[in-house]
Formats: structure tokens, C-alpha cells, sequence
């Protein structure tokens, strides 16, 4: 793709992206439309104007993200939220000062030599002799050994040196929300709380709820409330869902019939009982129901006796009346042997992982490799077909391989945006099939909560994007763009991978250019989601629970969010110096992914979870392991452009470890555990810790004539009088 094209599609997009923002701005301020533009507001019970303007000036959006601040961020979507902006902040104030530096220095040395030219006569280049203009603003265009290297190498300690700043700076920011988050004088039931796992056998005669009692009884006699011992909850749960859908089908039946009298009609629903409906004998919808309700409802508390008395299992929420001793018992080794009596943190009751929790010690670690090893393979194994999409989705390749797609593609206005925007698409789309496998995978290895499992799917999507898209689109390109000439000469293939790097900015460019103007474009309008809900709310919804699960957002989906933030991060990083004309649409990705998911955060997504920014040194160290990418890359660039001074790179790499063993050493502890100093804390108002304690059963034994006898078993009491403490 030449620069005539690359600008052209850049115009397009920019154009899609003022359409949509246009879009935005004129849908947006229907009222028919508020559920889907401002649903974080609603579910807080705020207008969903409050506190902007309801406008149709495309920028007044804008306004309101700039003027928002922190706490209004975690006012309105939680730490974890501020969380991910200061990741977004740090990320684009490295590219800023790399950009202040390396744009007015770099580019002007890359320019003024003639590098391009001789590579040109001796046609070693990287596409079939031909160079594109933007490589003239390279490192392409720097003759081998030449003094000019030596501004690129200066410029390659500059950028790593900001990185190391500013990501310290930052860290210490995030520690500081962390610990002030945890030191509110709210009362959170988590903190209250630490999950037992790995109990060993109990004794002849002994209960599990009377063994963990004991235990914990007898080593903090003082604080020790009650314990929960987990169950068994698959049939029970099983019987749950049936009795909730048929709750759903008649509220459903119901509504119907309500909408029909207003009619003047008045017809009861009917409903065939066999295979989906479709069967079976006919009959009337609401009086099936009920008969069903109250058959399941029956049902239920007989499996919920069963399971409390008789499924309980090797694993124990355990309670303490202070928080201090909660935070100390999660950081205790409770046990001579490290497989009994595990104790780690208790996650919030609404990320609990019931079928992980009584996993044992050696079966999660056996898991464990078992996931790791199977994430390999499909790391490796996947870019095959990766590096095969971003080979053949070339127009010049679809031509030899589709020969009746000629027509269409010669048209001139189709064919620059399918050169721009093909292989890019068809990338995005393939990558689209993974997170669901990634958080499957990751829920596999017995993670006991949610935020823990998105945080590992998190960090598989980042290094199989990284290696896959990264280094896959890079090799893959150059070797079947170049074949022939390995074959002839196959020494030559890291010469030529090297050299295809400038060659290979041109596709990075636009594609970080697609995510941010048409990715951004179709985030902040929300047409897909808004299509969605009017046909559901039209044709599918008929009372107002269906309605509220027609508009509900979800939250921000950090598995996969992050990973494609930290790939554009990367992308960026590593081709800074190499063409540090990819800056600037670094710089606009993430300026631009500020302002819209700014505005997405105060009005639009609801959190479905909170972890106090346990996602930040997940964030940091990928940050620096793309930093340690780049420096490898600079590294091995360098010596195939063969300058004499590229062993002073050589402590780079080395002094990225050195700062990720340092930060790991000075903050990370305090993101494991909670810190004693914040835990001792006063509270606002005594906790009440029979309400603490059934904020964490299960809803599948929640009985509606619920007594303390009826979970006497597995949900032990240690003294009535203690129930408000």
C-alpha cells in the first residue's frame, strides 16, 4: 500500500468516526434511546441527564469526560475503573514524551538520508522491490553503519527510561487508591470473611462444620464468628434455574395476558409441555406454571436439607467479628503441611466460584500446567492460521486465489478501502473466536473468583495476541511474501525479517488507526447494542425485567479490553524508534480511548465486580514486558544495520528485570493482601455480621421460610447473642 492510499483510508475512517460521534450525538438524547446511553446512571437511580447537558453538539460529550474527575469515576464505577484510566493516563503520557523527543529528531535524520535509494538499485527490499514513502521517514532509510544510528540509540534509552517513570509513578498512585478504598469506613463483608480450603478428613464422629469450628475456635477464640462449610451445589442449583425460569415464563404469561385484556381481548396464554415447546399436550401457560412453581419450590428445600447435611464438602468460608483478624488469618500459614487448611481472602459473595472451591491443593496445580501447556499449544498452533489470514487477505493474493472476486475488487473506490482495511478486519474477526476458550480455560484451573479468572484469561489473550498478531503478521507476511528468495538463499532469513520491520509499520499504522477511529466510533455510538434492544424490546420483551435484561450493559470486559490495549501498547513500543511515525496514532488511540471509555464509564457500563485494583501489576508488568520486547527488537535491529556501538543496548533488557523485581518487591505484596495498618481502620458503624454472613450463601439455598435450623449442618451458629456484633 502506498502513502496515497494509507492517507486515504485514514481519511475514511476519520470520516466514519465523525458519522458515528454525529450519531451519538442525535441518538443519544431521545428518550426512548436513555436506557441504552445511560444505563450506569439509571441503575444508580439518577436521571440519566443529571449533572450534563442534553445537547446535540457532537462535542458536549467530550466536555463532560474532561471536567469528570477521578472520584467521579469511582463514585460511579469503582476502583477497578480509575484503575484501568490510569493505565490509559500512563500509557499515553509515555507516547507523549517519547513522541516530544523522538518526532522532531528522529524523523528529520530519517529523511534527509537516501538509505531508501540504494536499497532500491540492489533490491534488497522488503516487497518486491519496491519501498513504500513511509519508509523514507524510518530506519529504512538509514545506510548500514551509519553515524545517524547513534541519534536512534540514544532515542531507544529514552523512551525506556519514561517508561521506568512514569510506571513507577503510576504504581504508586494505584497503591495509594487501593489502600484508601480498603481503609472506607464502609462495612464490606469480604473483609469480614477468608476462604478455607484443603480441610483434612475429620475425625470419627465429627461434623465438617463442628471440625472447622473447632479449629478456628481454638486459634482466635476472641474473634471467631461462624463458619460456612461448602457444598456439593450441582443438583441444587440445577433445580434452582429450572424454578427461576418458570418464575420468568410466568411473569412472561402474565404480562401477556394483562396486555391482551387491555385489549379488550382478554385470551389466555397456552404453551405446548413437550420438546421446546413445540409438542406436546396444549395447555394453559399461567396455570402450568404455577403448578410447576410450586412442584420445583417443593423440591428445592427437600435438595437444599440434602445438600447441607449431606454434600458438604473440603472447603469453609470462615467469619471473624473483625477485620484485622480476617486480613491476619489470610496471610497465616494455618498448617505444618502446605495442602491442609489453606487460607486465602475471601473474594466479594458475587465472585465466588462454588464449583472451584473444593478443588484440591495438588489437583489446581496439576490443572494449572495442564493450562499452561494446552495455551501453548494453542498459541503456537494458532498462528499458523493467523500467519496464513495475514498473507492470503492481500487483495494482490484473493486475486490469484478468487479469480471471480476480479471484478469487484478493480472497482478504484473499494479496492484502496479493501487494501487498507482487509487483512486488518479479517485479523480482528479471527481474534474475536478466542477470549470465550482463554476464560473457560482460565475457570479450569480452579481460580475461586471472578476478577482472579479474567485477570489470568487477561494475561493468556496478551501473550497469545503479542506473539501471535505481533510477531505472526511480521514473519508470516515476509516469508510468503518472500519465498523464493529463502529458498535460494536461507541464510538470509534473519536479515530479511529484520529489514521487513519498517516495511511492516505501514499494516500496524492502519490497523491501530481501525481500532481507534472505527473501534472508538462504534463504542461510543452504541448502534449494535441499540439496534439490539429495540428488536428485543419490539418484538421479545413483554414486562419490565425482560426490558431491564434487554438494555443491561455488563460491565467493561477487562479480558479482553486490556489485552487489545496492551497489543496496540506493544505495537507502538517496539516500532517508536524503528518509524516513529506511529506515535501520533498511539497517542490518538489512547487520547481518544480516554475520552470515549470515560464517558462509557460515568454513563454506560455497570461494574459486575470489584477487586480494588488487583488488575493493576497485571497491567504494569505487560507494560514492561512489551518495553522488553522492544528493547530486543532495538537490539537485534541494530546489529543487522551493523553498528559498532549496539553492545550499549545490551543493559537494557537487563535493567527492565532489574525494575520489575524492584516494583514487585516494594508494591506487590500489598495488592496479594490486605495491609494490617489499612485493615485496623475504624468503621463507620458496627458491622452487623448475621447480615455479612448471609451475603455469601449461595441463592440456590436461600429458602424463602429460611430458619437457622434449617442450616444448622453445613452453616454453623456459634452464638445468637453474637449476631449483631
Amino acid at each position: 500500500m502506498d502513502f496515497s492510499s494509507f492517507l486515504t483510508s485514514l481519511g475514511t475512517s476519520f470520516v466514519i468516526f465523525i458519522v458515528l460521534m454525529v450519531l451519538f450525538a442525535w441518538l443519544s438524547t431521545r428518550q426512548g434511546n436513555a436506557v441504552v446511553y445511560y444505563p450506569n446512571r439509571i441503575v444508580k437511580g439518577m436521571e440519566p441527564w443529571e449533572g450534563g447537558s442534553r445537547t446535540r453538539n457532537p462535542f458536549a460529550w467530550m466536555k463532560e469526560a474532561l471536567s469528570s474527575s477521578e472520584q467521579d469515576v469511582i463514585n460511579m464505577s469503582g476502583i477497578d475503573t480509575a484503575v484501568y484510566f490510569v493505565f490509559l493516563s500512563t500509557v499515553l503520557g509515555i507516547l507523549v514524551l517519547s513522541g516530544i523527543v523522538l518526532l522532531p529528531v528522529l524523523l528529520p535524520i530519517a529523511a534527509t538520508d537516501d538509505g531508501v535509494k540504494k536499497n532500491e538499485h540492489t533490491s534488497n527490499t522488503t516487497s518486491n522491490g519496491t519501498f513504500s514513502d513511509l519508509d523514507k521517514l524510518s530506519m529504512a532509510n538509514i545506510e548500514v553503519k551509519s553515524p545517524r544510528l547513534w541519534a536512534f540509540l540514544v532515542a531507544t534509552y529514552w523512551v525506556s527510561v519514561v517508561t521506568y517513570f512514569l510506571t513507577f509513578k503510576a504504581y504508586k498512585h494505584v497503591s495509594a487508591l487501593r489502600a484508601t478504598a480498603l481503609m472506607s469506613n464502609e462495612v464490606k463483608p469480604e473483609q469480614f470473611a477468608v476462604l478455607v480450603r484443603d480441610l483434612p478428613n475429620a475425625t470419627s464422629g465429627q461434623t465438617r462444620k463442628q471440625q472447622v469450628d473447632t479449629y478456628f475456635k481454638s486459634i482466635y477464640p476472641e474473634t471467631f464468628y461462624r463458619s460456612m462449610v461448602v457444598t456439593n451445589n450441582k443438583e441444587v442449583d440445577k433445580i434452582w434455574g429450572e424454578l427461576e425460569g418458570f418464575k420468568k415464563k410466568l411473569a412472561r404469561a402474565e404480562a401477556i395476558y394483562a396486555l391482551s385484556q387491555g385489549n379488550g381481548q382478554g385470551t389466555r396464554p397456552t404453551n405446548r409441555t413437550g420438546f421446546l415447546g413445540l409438542c406436546g399436550k396444549k395447555v394453559d401457560s399461567i396455570e402450568y406454571y404455577n403448578e410447576k412453581i410450586k412442584e420445583l419450590t417443593q423440591k428445592l428445600e427437600a435438595e437444599q436439607k440434602v445438600t447441607l447435611r449431606e454434600k458438604q464438602q473440603g472447603s469453609a468460608l470462615v467469619f471473624f467479628t473483625s477485620r484485622v483478624t480476617a486480613a491476619l488469618a489470610a496471610q497465616s500459614l494455618h498448617a505444618q503441611m502446605v495442602d491442609n487448611w489453606t487460607v486465602t481472602e475471601a473474594p466479594e459473595p458475587r465472585q465466588l466460584i462454588w464449583s472451584n472451591l473444593t478443588i484440591k491443593f495438588y489437583d489446581r496445580i496439576i490443572r494449572q500446567y495442564v493450562v499452561y501447556i494446552v495455551v501453548f499449544l494453542t498459541i503456537v498452533f494458532y498462528m499458523i492460521p493467523i500467519a496464513f489470514i495475514s498473507a492470503v487477505t492481500t487483495l494482490k493474493n484473493l486475486r490469484k486465489l478468487l479469480p471471480f472476486l476480479k471484478p469487484i475488487v478493480d472497482i478504484a473506490a473499494l479496492k484502496t478501502v479493501l487494501e487498507a482495511y482487509l487483512p486488518q478486519l479479517a485479523l480482528i474477526i479471527f481474534l474475536a473466536l478466542l477470549p470465550k476458550f482463554l476464560l473457560f480455560l482460565s475457570k479450569t484451573e480452579g481460580i475461586p473468583s471472578g476478577s482472579h479468572v479474567i485477570r489470568a484469561a487477561s494475561g493468556k489473550y496478551f501473550y497469545f495476541i503479542v506473539f501471535n498478531v505481533f510477531i505472526g503478521v511480521t514473519i508470516g507476511g515476509t516469508l510468503f511474501a518472500s519465498i523464493k528468495t529463502i529458498e535460494e538463499k536461507p541464510n538470509s532469513v534473519f536479515d530479511m525479517l529484520a529489514k521487513s520491520l519498517p516495511g511492516n509499520a505501514t499494516f500496524f499504522l492502519t490497523f491501530v488507526a481501525l481500532k481507534f477511529f472505527v473501534g472508538y466510533g462504534l463504542e461510543l455510538s452504541r448502534i449494535v447494542p441499540l439496534i439490539i434492544y429495540h428488536l428485543k424490546r419490539k418484538y421479545l420483551c413483554k414486562n419490565e425485567a425482560e426490558l431491564r435484561e434487554a438494555w443491561f450493559p455488563g460491565d467493561i470486559n477487562y479480558a479482553t479490553r486490556v489485552p487489545s490495549d496492551m497489543l496496540i501498547v506493544t505495537i507502538v513500543l517496539c516500532y517508536s524508534v524503528i518509524a516513529p511515525v506511529i506515535i501520533p496514532f498511539g497517542v490518538l488511540y489512547f487520547a481518544l480511548g480516554w475520552l470515549v471509555l470515560r464517558n462509557q464509564a460515568l454513563k454506560v457500563y455497570v461494574p459486575a465486580y470489584e477487586s480494588y485494583g488487583r488488575m493493576w501489576p497485571h497491567m504494569q508488568i505487560r507494560i514492561i514486558s512489551a518495553l522488553f520486547l522492544y528493547q530486543v527488537t532495538m537490539l537485534g535491529y541494530f546489529g543487522v544495520m551493523r553498528f559498532y556501538y549496539t553492545p550499549i543496548l545490551v543493559p537494557l533488557p537487563i535493567l527492565s528485570l532489574v525494575f520489575v523485581f524492584v516494583c514487585r518487591k516494594k508494591f506487590y505484596g500489598a495488592f496479594c493482601h490486605t495491609v494490617l495498618e489499612v485493615a485496623s481502620q475504624e468503621l463507620k458503624e458496627t458491622p452487623h455480621m448475621e447480615q455479612i454472613f448471609k451475603s455469601f450463601i449461595p441463592p440456590s439455598l436461600i429458602s424463602e421460610k429460611q430458619e437457622d435450623e434449617h442450616f444448622e449442618d453445613a452453616l454453623s451458629q456459634v452464638s445468637r447473642s453474637e449476631s449483631s456484633v
